[in-house]
């Protein structure tokens, strides 16, 4: 689902803050509404779900702003770090609502963190080399896009749209 941005002017940070929040909207949209059976319907070979990208999405944050920015060890994080598939799995007792309010805790927690934070602070990644506030948030931008695409492909074989014109 396009929304257009609401932020369009403002200082560097304010602008990659505000795309960062649309793609975390995206996301959750691209499930919310719907039902708990289709949120988990699997319509891919991966284990790619509604529910899932949500759910992997927090796993993101968490992996980004928890363990690189702050740098907390895996077990001091308020949710799973692990990437790769595991991150797509939802337990059968986790409904849409508590992934989007465990994604909406993260986020929250990312905004909290990344405030003590220039763009240009940088931390050392283990693949990557060195890394700025400023490409977390970039590749958090791309990443969460991404995957609302991904959820809206899912949602629109989910609950068909009706053709418009004619």
């Amino acid at each position: 689902m396009f929304v257009l941005p609401e932020t369009t002017t403002g200082s560097e940070r304010r602008l990659l803050e505000a795309m960062l929040d649309r793609n975390r909207r995206a996301v959750v949209d691209t499930a919310r509404g719907l039902s708990e059976t289709d949120v988990r319907k699997r319509l891919v070979t991966s284990l790619t779900t509604p529910i899932g990208l949500v759910k992997h999405a927090a796993m993101a944050e968490r992996r980004w702003f928890q363990l690189l920015v702050l740098g907390l060890d895996a077990s001091e994080c308020d949710g799973s770090t692990t990437p790769g598939d595991a991150s797509f799995v939802v337990a059968e007792s986790e409904t849409l609502a508590d992934v989007i309010a465990e994604f909406e805790r993260a986020s929250a927690r990312s905004r909290e963190i990344a405030a003590g934070f220039d763009l240009d602070d940088t931390w050392p990644h283990d693949v990557l080399g060195e890394v700025n506030l400023r490409f977390v948030y970039l590749l958090l931008i791309e990443d969460f896009a991404r995957h609302a695409g991904h959820g809206d492909i899912l949602r629109e074989q989910l609950v068909p749209t009706p053709p418009q014109g004619k």
